[in-house]
């Protein structure tokens, strides 16, 4: 029980993330769309991580009997999200340390295409906003390293369910031996007193 509330908590705060981080992400690919451009990785990896790891999540909140009885294999897929997430704070490393406030675009200016370079030669609405797009650059990037943390949690919870699991399969298990071995040993003292009541009761003849 205890591990499951953690279980299902960690699972509600990973989604509570995701959310902004795709909505963001989901931004700035739109923008690349529209202007014909390919979405650089440091876009395009913490979306498509942030897209599958929202639907994995509700798969395994709405199907938690599911979740509890492959605890190990889902443990094993968020260590895998962990390692995803890892890599699109990776990729969105060069942000860390920059100022919104007066952001030019730094080594990523030509890659931003119509967040940068490309939308300061045709004027287009996204160029105008630079300071956002750095803002939501560098909020995915926080909300990214805070993923990485809480997919390691769940990995833990779940992990800590299979224990759980296989420790209440072990113990049934000797129950049922218990039982089986008891219901043996009546039987046998049951039919031991029938043979020994048969023996004593021998018709007697003349």
């Amino acid at each position: 029980m205890f591990g499951s509330v953690f279980f299902i908590f960690n699972r509600l705060v990973e989604l509570v993330f995701l959310f902004p981080i795709m909505g963001m992400m989901a931004y700035f690919v739109h923008g690349y769309l529209n202007a014909n451009m390919l979405t650089p990785p440091y876009i395009l990896v913490l979306f498509i991580v942030s897209v599958i790891a929202i639907f994995w999540c509700l798969d395994t909140l709405i199907r938690f009997g599911n979740t509890k009885r492959s605890a190990i294999f889902v443990a094993f897929v968020d260590l895998c999200f962990l390692g995803a997430f890892i890599a699109g704070v990776y990729e969105l490393r060069f942000i860390a340390n920059q100022s919104c406030t007066n952001w030019d675009g730094g080594s990523v200016w030509v890659s931003l295409g119509p967040f940068g370079e490309y939308g300061e030669s045709i004027h287009n609405d996204y160029y105008l906003h630079i300071d956002k797009t750095c803002a939501m650059l560098k909020t995915s990037f926080a909300m990214g390293i805070m993923e990485v943390i809480f997919f390691s949690w769940t990995a833990f919870w779940a992990l800590w369910l299979h224990s759980r699991d296989r420790e209440e399969v072990i113990v049934r298990e000797k129950t049922v031996r218990r039982r089986s071995h008891s219901s043996r040993r009546g039987h046998s003292s049951s039919h031991r007193h029938r043979s020994s009541s048969r023996s004593r009761r021998q018709p007697y003849v003349v």
